[in-house]
């Protein structure tokens, strides 16, 4: 129960903001139990219902979860202690390796392309009630969703990846409902889940993707939902195989009702084929972005998926900001018709950094794994230790805290701007600082 820290509110607002602030600042900690309702409610001089629309509240925040006959507690990674605050500062004249930027030196120049739509906004300008989505960025999308296997239907554009499951969530579940997530996976889809109130259901991963006996186990437990990382899988670089692909497509026509959303951020910055499992069930949502192949700062990604699900992503778009700007939309189109990026090149420069890394660290009996993208991720038995040491030798790598549900310790190395010159004093430092290094799978 609460030690030092004395609750204040008078009304169901007040109490909730009381809570949340304290768990931000530390004065609750992770799991701490809160008082029963009515032994609040008696110290706090108000109603039991109001105690009880407080924790409603922060139920459906994220911020507390039910304990069963033991009452409520703070949830072990409430969304406002937020994974990314679990980040390191690089030291002056270090290499950061943590933050998992793509590299600026293969980004195009944006500023041609926004030239181009710009003056076409000048002659044409949109006005409120034309069509959300650029004409030409649906025809060139929806050609290249049809040449890699990924099912008809409609499209939407969002404001990223990230925005796109949170919207797509919305669309079909509720304050409650579990959902199936990878277990490493990306820090923010961790977050993101609790802070709309829902559960996360770990699903073990190795280099080929989510592991299907992992997914049955989600499933059979009440998991609603599955977000799948097609490829270049943040942190730890798996991509889905075809063989997986048919067995998880095998375990979901047997939930034809989970909600499926597929995360396809590393489209053009992966040499590796596309292996959807959409299909397999009634609902799916199907999502590729733009930021890791053309800039960070370019919030959009195209969504597609059954009628029902794009509808109704639509409809509370269109409640909300209304759509994506056209004029972004267009310079999207501008840089894929113009070939800005040489997605070839740039995946085979990212595969190089990549291997050149795993190869160098095997080479001293140190296991990683990275089959895809920009990141490296290495089991290791003493994480805080490792991230420390590798700080102490000048080089910021992520913690894979930021990551991780149940799976092992682990860092995570982004090898984006990683030099040839670095690779063997960075495979060195890791070795010195990680021994000895765990011989197992990280799922």
């Amino acid at each position: 129960m609460l030690e030092e820290y004395r609750i204040q509110g008078r009304g169901a607002a007040g109490i909730a903001a009381d809570i949340e602030r304290a768990v931000g600042a530390g004065e609750l900690r992770p799991g701490q139990h809160l008082p029963a309702m009515r032994e609040l409610a008696a110290q706090l001089g108000v109603n039991p219902n109001t105690v009880a629309a407080a924790y409603r509240t922060l139920r459906e925040r994220g911020v507390i979860e039910t304990a069963g006959r033991r009452g409520s507690r703070i949830r072990p990674r409430p969304a406002t202690t937020a994974r990314e605050e679990l980040r390191v500062e690089v030291p002056a004249g270090g290499c950061d390796l943590a933050a998992g930027n793509p590299d600026p030196a293969l980004l195009p120049r944006l500023a041609p392309a926004f030239a181009v739509a710009a003056e076409r906004g000048d002659r044409h300008p949109v006005l409120y009630g034309d069509d959300p989505v650029d004409a030409d960025l649906a025809r060139i999308a929806r050609a290249e969703l049809d040449a890699e296997g990924v099912p008809a239907g409609p499209l939407a554009v969002v404001s990223g990846s990230l925005d796109a499951i949170e919207r797509v969530l919305l669309a079909h579940l509720r304050t409650g409902d579990a959902v199936a997530v990878e277990d490493p996976g990306w820090g923010r889809a961790l977050d993101l889940v609790p802070a709309l109130g829902m559960r996360t259901i770990p699903v073990g991963m190795d280099d080929d993707g989510p592991r299907a006996d992992d997914l049955r186990h989600a499933l059979d437990s009440g998991a609603r939902a599955l977000i799948v990382t097609s490829r270049a899988q943040n942190p730890t670089g798996a991509s889905v195989t075809a063989a997986r692909a048919r067995a998880l497509r095998a375990v979901l026509r047997d939930h034809p009702d989970t909600l499926l959303i597929e995360d396809d951020h590393g489209h053009g910055i992966v040499d590796l084929p596309l292996h959807v499992l959409a299909g397999a069930t009634r609902n799916w949502a199907f999502v590729r972005s733009v930021a890791k192949a053309y800039g960070p700062d370019l919030r959009l990604a195209v969504l597609t998926g059954d009628h029902i699900t794009v509808d109704r992503v639509r409809g509370r778009q269109n409640l909300g900001p209304g759509w994506v700007s056209l004029l972004l939309q267009r310079a999207v189109v501008r840089l894929w018709t113009d070939g800005a990026v040489d997605r070839a090149a740039v995946a085979q420069a990212y595969r190089a950094r990549r291997e050149a890394l795993v190869d160098a660290l095997a080479e001293r009996g140190i296991v990683a794994h990275g089959r895809s993208g920009m990141n490296v991720w290495v089991p290791v038995s003493d994480e805080t230790g490792a991230v420390a040491r590798l700080l102490q030798s000048g080089w910021a790598v992520a913690p894979g805290a930021r990551y991780r549900l149940n799976s092992p310790p682990a860092i995570r190395i982004t090898v984006s701007t990683l030099g040839e010159a670095d690779t063997g004093p960075l495979a060195e430092a890791v070795a010195a600082a990680v021994r000895p290094s765990p011989a197992r799978a990280y799922g």
